[in-house]
């Protein structure tokens, strides 16, 4: 069936050149068709004749084409009359005439688009590049488009063939008596048939005509083998599995994640490497920072490092490890406020809503103003601004991980206020991320609509206000009436069996993440006030539940922080050493300084001292600012190069932050309070 289209196409293509025998005549032909196109050393009568002869052919085959057409659809009307086939035997020819009828009228219509395609093209400018791109364009929109038809009729024909081995199948069975096990394996095999047609999803019909599904060409990769016969085996096997990885024309790669065939289990091998692989390098790693004096996390982060793409680049299921590493940040902010009583955070509230609301307004008026010294447009010096504005909650956990909570008589603690400002950042946070399609418009927009975009911004701080006030109002009712009966049920069931409680504890975590989700605030706040209510249930309930939550949770950190190293590029550090150094010295130096100045106004008198530990933890800069600045990067608010930037500034931050935390715990808590919280 494809050799006729082929055939056809040929025909015309070789025309002009079917004389040719060997390569060392290919430049006369070249030169001879410049001549024939510009009209020089050619006599008109050869040019006419050569045209007329094509047009002769081309005819011809048209006329071929009508007559095998019309010869179809009398043996189509003929199969359907016949009386000695069966339903199954009629419909499989019929389709597959059917299917000769379309791939002989898709030959023609490719023949024509050809023809149409030299004359745009002859008719075009060489050097008008906007007009050779867009004929590239069509060209390749074409060949899509050519590329589903073809998908598509091959997949009929695998139906088609399927019919056929059904139809040979019913009538063997019809001309022979079946044994009890054969008519069980053949009841087995309709009833396999209907469930795979139940559950089947016709994804790629159902979503080809949608709104903004644009089809595109991937390559289809296989893994090397050493072997062989046994990478032949494999490739059958993931042929079959659809396990292999597609990459597309911009280099983005993807793996399954959803098969056609649900009765099958599948895992991504890849995935299940990449875990094992950073869990064996992390333990090396942690092992050195931990001989050096230095926190494991940054172990982790260098194991990122060396495995991902500025390293040896084995991490093949990148987007794949981030999303595992996100649990290690909500298991962490939960173990967070789970020693985050609400009674301790109703004493520091005021200071934890006013600090970052301070901060983060100073950081974007120095970063306007900066912006408009160095010509930077407003939207990327606010974003930047807020992004160097927010402070790394986990890391900060780490630090008062361990250390004493105990406040003096009147006075505030500051691990307290600290967790209190980075909770109410990471509020911040979700606000941002609310109001980032607005910034993009603003971007673009002019004068005229500045006070349209104003007014939507307004209205999203409502949005999210309202937002936290359902969200503190639920949590009342569930510390009110819920939580109680619910861990005493837990306790209750669980007694011999920590299996019950850890995934109820699991659950309720993911029920209040869940909420706030819905509810337009950040994820993290959701499993921050999960940990706060059980608090509020003793330090019995506390110190039962953190024993068997933080193993979970050190595990998780540990995919995390490695995710933090994967976006680590060292080499563009060590390019930029002197520009990045100085960067991160003055973000670092004025997020202390700022801290220190709304710290000295908002706090008391008595609790003045804790300024100083506070600003420590609040000089770095959040790891969230990758995810800030890659969303950024792709709705054009930032550049390439700002990126780059800001994930190096915040991986410096990120690695001065226990120099200056362990600093400020030296000259500020007294030595017989001193824990090591790095």
């Amino acid at each position: 069936m494809k050799a006729t289209g082929f055939i056809s196409l040929w025909t015309l293509v070789s025309l002009p050149c079917g004389h040719l025998a060997n390569p060392a005549e290919h430049e006369d032909v070249v030169k001879h068709a410049i001549k024939l196109h510009r009209g020089k050393g050619a006599v008109i009568t050869q040019r006419k004749q050569w045209v007329l002869e094509s047009c002769r052919k081309l005819s011809g085959l048209l006329r071929q084409k009508n007559v095998v057409l019309n010869k179809l659809k009398s043996a189509i009307r003929a199969v359907e009359k016949d009386a000695g086939l069966s339903d199954e035997e009629k419909l499989f020819q019929v389709h597959t005439f059917e299917i000769f009828q379309k791939e002989l009228n898709e030959s023609e219509n490719s023949v024509f688009q050809a023809i149409h395609g030299l004359q745009r093209a002859l008719q075009g400018d060489y050097k008008d590049v906007v007009n050779m791109k867009e004929s590239s364009r069509q060209r390749l929109e074409a060949l899509r488009e050519a590329a589903i038809k073809e998908e598509m009729e091959y997949v009929e024909l695998l139906a088609a063939e399927k019919h056929q081995v059904e139809a040979l199948k019913n009538m063997q069975h019809q001309n022979k008596s079946l044994s009890i096990l054969d008519e069980i394996l053949e009841d087995v095999r309709k009833a396999a048939d209907r469930l795979e047609e139940e559950i089947e999803e016709h994804a790629f019909d159902d979503n080809k005509s949608v709104r903004g599904v644009n089809f595109e060409a991937v390559l289809r990769v296989e893994e090397d083998e050493a072997n062989s016969k046994r990478n032949a085996s494999k490739r059958e096997v993931e042929d079959d599995l659809g396990l292999s990885m597609l990459i597309d024309s911009q280099n983005n790669q993807y793996i399954l994640t959803k098969p056609r065939d649900s009765t099958i289990p599948r895992a991504d091998h890849h995935f299940i490497k990449d875990i094992v692989t950073i869990g064996m390098l992390s333990l090396p790693c942690g092992w050195l920072c931990t001989t050096i004096g230095l926190p494991t996390m940054f172990g982790y982060i260098i194991c990122g490092v060396l495995l991902g793409p500025s390293g040896l680049n084995s991490i093949k299921s990148i987007v794949q490890v981030e999303t595992l590493g996100e649990f290690g940040v909500f298991f962490t902010l939960f173990l967070v406020g789970l020693e985050f009583s609400p009674e301790r955070l109703r004493k520091v509230w005021k200071i934890s809503v006013q600090g970052p609301c301070y901060m983060t307004v100073l950081m974007i008026a120095f970063g306007l103003l900066w912006g408009h010294l160095l010509q930077i447009r407003p939207t990327q010096s606010v974003f930047i601004s807020t992004c160097l504005s927010l402070s790394s909650t986990p890391l900060v956990s780490r630090f008062l991980a361990g250390s004493v909570r105990g406040d003096k008589e009147g006075d505030i603690d500051y691990s307290s206020v600290l967790l209190g400002m980075l909770v109410m950042q990471d509020v911040q946070l979700g606000l941002f991320i609310a109001v980032m399609p607005t910034l993009i418009q603003a971007g673009v927009s002019t004068y005229s609509s500045i006070f349209k975009e104003i007014l939507r911004i307004l209205i999203l701080i409502g949005q999210i206000l309202f937002s936290l006030a359902a969200v503190f109002l639920i949590c009342l009712v569930i510390k009110t009436y819920l939580i109680g009966p619910y861990y005493r049920k837990l306790h209750a069931e669980s007694k011999g069996n920590k299996e019950i409680l850890i995934l109820g504890i699991t659950a309720f975590i993911f029920l209040m993440l869940t909420i706030t989700e819905l509810l337009d605030v950040s994820m993290e706040l959701g499993c921050f006030l999960a940990g706060a209510l059980i608090s509020s249930q003793g330090h019995m309930v506390t110190e039962e539940i953190m024993s068997c939550i933080e193993p979970i949770r050190d595990f998780l950190a540990i995919i995390f922080f490695a995710s933090i190293g994967l976006h680590v590029f060292p080499t563009f550090v060590i390019y930029e050493l002197t520009v990045l150094l100085f960067l991160t010295l003055s973000v670092v130096i004025m997020k202390f300084v700022l801290a220190v100045l709304v710290l000295s106004v908002i706090l008391p008198k008595t609790s003045q001292y804790i300024k100083w530990i506070v600003s420590a933890g609040l000089a770095q800069v959040s790891e969230f600012s990758f995810v800030l600045g890659s969303r950024a990067r792709r709705a054009g608010i930032i550049s390439r190069e700002v990126y780059l930037l800001i994930l190096s500034v915040t991986t410096l931050s990120l690695l001065l932050a226990p120099a200056l935390w362990r600093a400020a715990i030296m000259k500020c808590v007294p030595r017989p309070e001193r824990r090591s919280s790095t």
